[in-house]
């Protein structure tokens, strides 16, 4: 555990990176969705919402980027982000037709909840 907890800053900045791409559904919802879950927003509000979803998941990436540099930061952000990762997966889980869709959003979700906790856990 001690590696993790010297090595966070690396894995919040890729955790934080990998978030970040998730503000490609701000630009490009409908292939953002299809790649994410093999559907994709069709209504008007539903691009707004998944633009808007785009951009809140974004602003979550470079929140990890940022606390990445700033230790002071750090249990705020994770806490924050870990909670937004957290209610994804809940959501994804519990809409049995999206399960097989997302596992690798959730799959990695998961493992970054996990190092997140792990991390404030050991500190």
């Amino acid at each position: 555990m001690g590696l993790i907890v010297e090595q966070f800053k690396w894995i919040m900045l890729v955790g934080g990176l990998i978030t970040f791409s998730m503000i490609s559904a701000a630009f490009a919802p409908r292939l953002t969705f299809r790649m994410m879950f093999a559907e994709a927003p069709e209504s008007p509000l539903a691009l707004l919402l998944a633009r808007n979803w785009g951009v809140l998941i974004g602003l979550t990436g470079v929140m990890l980027i940022w606390g990445a540099f700033h230790p002071e930061a750090r249990t705020l952000v994770l806490l924050v982000a870990g909670a937004s990762k957290i209610t994804f997966i809940a959501l994804v889980l519990s809409h049995p037709p999206f399960r097989a869709k997302s596992l690798v959003p959730v799959m990695v979700d998961g493992l970054l909840v996990a190092l997140f906790a792990g991390y404030l856990l050991a500190r």
